[in-house]
C-alpha cells in the first residue's frame, strides 16, 4: 500500500510527456492569432488593446486553475503612467562659477525624458572620462554631482552603474547631425509618459549638443574630446562650477498599465515557498504615425505593428507553459510564477516595476526563464542568452540532450556586441541576483514593422522550444539545489564590480 501511495505522488515519464505534448503548434498559432490580430493595434503601452490582451491572459490563467498573484487578489498588477509635458518656456539650464552662461532649452539642451515633476536641481559639474564599466573606487567624488559622461552610457549596464553612484544629474553629450537633434527635440516637446521606474529622487538626465557643451568644458579647464577617447575611467572637477536647472512640468492625464501574474503552487512542503518564473512581455510598439508610439514603422498602407514574434511568440509560450504545467499531477515541487509584463518596448517598465514591487519574496525566486521572440528564423536552433553566467546553462544543455525528439539545440549568445543581455525583461531579475536564461531567435527584417504578422510565425518550431523550456523548468522546479551564479558574472552583473 505504501508503494502504491508513493507512485501516486510521483510524476511519471508518461504524464510528464503528456503534459509537454499538450503544447501544440495549433494552440500556438491560434493564440498568436488572437493577441497579434489587427484589432489589437500593436498592443502599445498604455492602450485599451493592451488591457484587452492582459484580460485575455488572466482569463486563461483563471481557466487553468492558477492562483492570482497581482493586486488585490487579482491577476493584474498595475503601475502608474502619468502623461505630462515639459513647459519649455519656463524651464532653464544655467552654469555659475568660473563662467556664467545659459543653455537654451530645445536649441542647446533637452531633458532626456525623465523629468516628470516641477523641480529645481543643482550640483557641481564634473567630467567623467573613459569606459563606465571601469572601476571608480570612491563614489563620493560623483555622488550629488552633475556628471558630464564623455563616453556614454553605451548600454543599460552602464546606466545602472551610473545611477548607483547617486549623482544629482547626468549630462550626455550629443554629437549627431541637426536632423536627428530636431527629431529628438520633437519627441520630448509634446506629451510624454512618465517612466514608472523613476522615483522623484532620480537623477536628472540632460542631452546637450556637443557644439554648446564643448566650449563650456574647455573654458572650465576640461577637454571633452580627449575625455571621450580615454581608456580608463577617471573623474575631473571643472573648477567648482555649478549646474542649476529649473524644470517646469504640467501633468496632463493619470494613466496606468498592466502586468499579469499567476502562480501554480508547488507540491513540496518546503520548496513550494520558492519560485521558478516564466516571463515574457505582452506589449509591442503600436501603430505608425503621429498618434502611434513612435516605435512602429509603416510598410506601405499597413500601419499596424502586430508584434506576432515580438513578443506575441513569447507571451503565448508562457501561456502554453502554464497550461501544460497545470496538467501535471502531482505538481512540481517548487511553485511556478507566470509573468506577462508590459512596457518592455518603452524601457523594460513592467518587469522593473515587478522586480521593485514583487508580489512574492524576490529572494525566494530561484530562476527566471524569459522568452522574447521565438517564432521565426532558424528551425532547430534557439539562442539562450546568459548560459555562461550560471549553471542553468549546463542544465539546459543536459535537458536538451535528453530530449532529442525535440530536435532543438540551445546555443550561446552569437551577438554579444548587441548587448541583448541588457535589453529584455530577464535583466531586471538578474540585477536583483536571480539566475536567468533568455530564449531569443534574433531579429529579422520585420522587426518593429507591420510585417511581423501572425502568418509568418513558425508555430511548429515555437511549440518545440516551449516544450524544451517546459522540461527545463520542471528540472529546475524539482531539483533540491537552487541554480548557482558563476561568481565572476555575479560580481559584474549583480554587484557592479
Amino acid at each position: 500500500m505504501v508503494g502504491l501511495l508513493l507512485l501516486l505522488t510521483l510524476q511519471t515519464p508518461g504524464n510528464v510527456q503528456q503534459a509537454a505534448q499538450s503544447i501544440t503548434q495549433n494552440d500556438v498559432r491560434r493564440r498568436i492569432g488572437i493577441i497579434a490580430d489587427d484589432s489589437m493595434r500593436g498592443r502599445d503601452t498604455p492602450s485599451p488593446e493592451l488591457d484587452k490582451v492582459a484580460e485575455y491572459i488572466a482569463g486563461e490563467y483563471r481557466r487553468f486553475g492558477l492562483r492570482p498573484a497581482g493586486d488585490a487578489n487579482g491577476y493584474l498588477q498595475r503601475y502608474s503612467l502619468d502623461r505630462f509635458q515639459v513647459v519649455a518656456e519656463s524651464s532653464a539650464i544655467m552654469i555659475h562659477g568660473g563662467i556664467d552662461t545659459t543653455l537654451a532649452y530645445s536649441t542647446d539642451a533637452v531633458f532626456a525624458g525623465n523629468v516628470f515633476e516641477t523641480k529645481d536641481y543643482a550640483g557641481e559639474l564634473v567630467l567623467v572620462a573613459g569606459p563606465l564599466s571601469g572601476s571608480l573606487g570612491d563614489t563620493s567624488v560623483v555622488a550629488g554631482k552633475m556628471l558630464i559622461l564623455a563616453s556614454g552610457p553605451r548600454n543599460r549596464g552602464d546606466q545602472e552603474r551610473v545611477m548607483g553612484w547617486k549623482p544629482a544629474g547626468i549630462i550626455v553629450p550629443f554629437g549627431g547631425p541637426d536632423s536627428i537633434w530636431t527629431r529628438r527635440v520633437g519627441r520630448v516637446a509634446g506629451p510624454q509618459l512618465r517612466d514608472p521606474t523613476l522615483q522623484s529622487g532620480s537623477p536628472l538626465v540632460i542631452a546637450v549638443r556637443m557644439a554648446a557643451l564643448q566650449p563650456i568644458v574647455a573654458r572650465l579647464g576640461g577637454d571633452l574630446a580627449a575625455a571621450g577617447s580615454a581608456q580608463a575611467l577617471q573623474v575631473t572637477k571643472l573648477g567648482g562650477a555649478q549646474l542649476h536647472v529649473h524644470a517646469r512640468v504640467k501633468v496632463l492625464e493619470k494613466r496606468s498599465a498592466p502586468n499579469v501574474v499567476a502562480i501554480l503552487p508547488g507540491s513540496d512542503p518546503k520548496l513550494k515557498d520558492e519560485y521558478v518564473v516564466f516571463s515574457a512581455h505582452m506589449d509591442h510598439v503600436g501603430v505608425a504615425g503621429p498618434r502611434g508610439s513612435g516605435g512602429c514603422r509603416a510598410q506601405g498602407a499597413d500601419s499596424i505593428c502586430n508584434g506576432a514574434d515580438d513578443d506575441g511568440s513569447g507571451t503565448v509560450a508562457v501561456v502554453e507553459l502554464a497550461e501544460a504545467f497545470a496538467r501535471l499531477n502531482p505538481k512540481p515541487k517548487r511553485s511556478l510564477l507566470f509573468l506577462n509584463v508590459s512596457g518592455e518596448e518603452k524601457g523594460l517598465w513592467g518587469s522593473e516595476y515587478f522586480a521593485d514591487h514583487p508580489t512574492v519574496a524576490l529572494n525566494n525566486v530561484v530562476a527566471d526563464l524569459n522568452i522574447d521572440m521565438v517564432g521565426r528564423n532558424w528551425r532547430d536552433t534557439i539562442v539562450a542568452i546568459g548560459k555562461e553566467h550560471s549553471d542553468l546553462g549546463a542544465t539546459l544543455n543536459r535537458v536538451a540532450s535528453e530530449h532529442p525528439e525535440l530536435n532543438m539545440k540551445p546555443i550561446d549568445d552569437i551577438w554579444p556586441q548587441e548587448n541583448f543581455y541588457f535589453r529584455s525583461d530577464h535583466y531586471n531579475f538578474a540585477r536583483k541576483g536571480v539566475p536567468i536564461l533568455f530564449f531569443f531567435n534574433g531579429t529579422h527584417e520585420d522587426y518593429h514593422r507591420p510585417g511581423d504578422s501572425p502568418d509568418k510565425i513558425d508555430a511548429e518550431k515555437e511549440a518545440r522550444i516551449a516544450q524544451l523550456i517546459f522540461y527545463l523548468g520542471l528540472e529546475v522546479a524539482n531539483t533540491a539545489a537552487r541554480p548557482k551564479w558563476n561568481p565572476d558574472s555575479y560580481k559584474r552583473i549583480v554587484s557592479g564590480q
